[in-house]
């Protein structure tokens, strides 16, 4: 049975993975800033921060896989970067395979395209978020050593404000936007929960990353 802690675990993505994993009866640990006001049957749930050195290291302590499920809003703002970046390294020692939820706006358009935060249409609201998360995939590829980890991005439509249903399937992609005949990209938040745990359990992506969506 996989060992796995979550940071972030409250929030949309984070709250589908730990739910995922626990139905599949995994070792579920969350990891929140503050207390969870919703809590699973059978997870552990702790305070920490991923900006705080001695936290990571008692989140990495007898875990198998660390995901981190944590946006550069608010005051993590500009702040999330350097932090994942130094769990990667306490990862890396420890001999954790790391995680990470991405987001969909470093993915390509179409093969060899522009990314999605480079559209007009994107919303300026949302981009320096996703030029952090852009940058922290630039960070883990650029990475050497050992440390095994993925990221993943979800579709574009994704989060509370378009929730969707658990459908039970789903489509995986590499660095390009994965569209359905329509031409939507969409994944529900318990879609993508599965699929992150369907890569825990069994792993396909080391040291890359990929996207799922219907």
């Amino acid at each position: 049975m996989s060992s796995i802690v979550v940071f972030g675990g409250s929030g949309y993505a984070g709250g589908h993975i730990v739910e995922a994993a626990a139905v599949r009866g995994l070792d579920v640990k969350c990891v929140t800033r503050k207390e969870s006001a919703t809590q699973i049957a059978g997870v552990t749930y702790s305070l920490g921060s991923l900006l705080d050195s001695d936290d990571r290291s008692k989140a990495l302590a007898g875990a198998e896989v660390l995901i981190i499920a944590v946006s550069p809003r608010g005051d993590m703002a500009g702040r999330t970067r350097a932090a994942i970046a130094d769990m990667a390294t306490d990862a890396e020692r420890a001999g954790v395979r790391l995680g990470v939820v991405g987001g969909a706006g470093s993915l390509l358009v179409s093969e060899g395209g522009p990314r999605l935060l480079e559209l007009d249409e994107f919303a300026e609201e949302f981009r320096p978020e996703a030029e952090e998360m852009s940058g922290v995939l630039d960070d883990l590829r650029a990475r050497e050593g050992t440390l095994d980890w993925f990221l993943v991005s979800p579709a574009a439509e994704f989060g509370a404000h378009s929730a969707g249903e658990y459908l039970g399937e789903y489509r995986v992609g590499g660095d390009v936007l994965l569209t359905d005949d329509q031409g939507r990209s969409a994944i529900s938040g318990a879609d993508f929960g599965v699929a992150v745990v369907d890569e825990i359990e069994s792993p396909v992506h080391h040291r890359a990353r990929f996207t799922v969506a219907y």
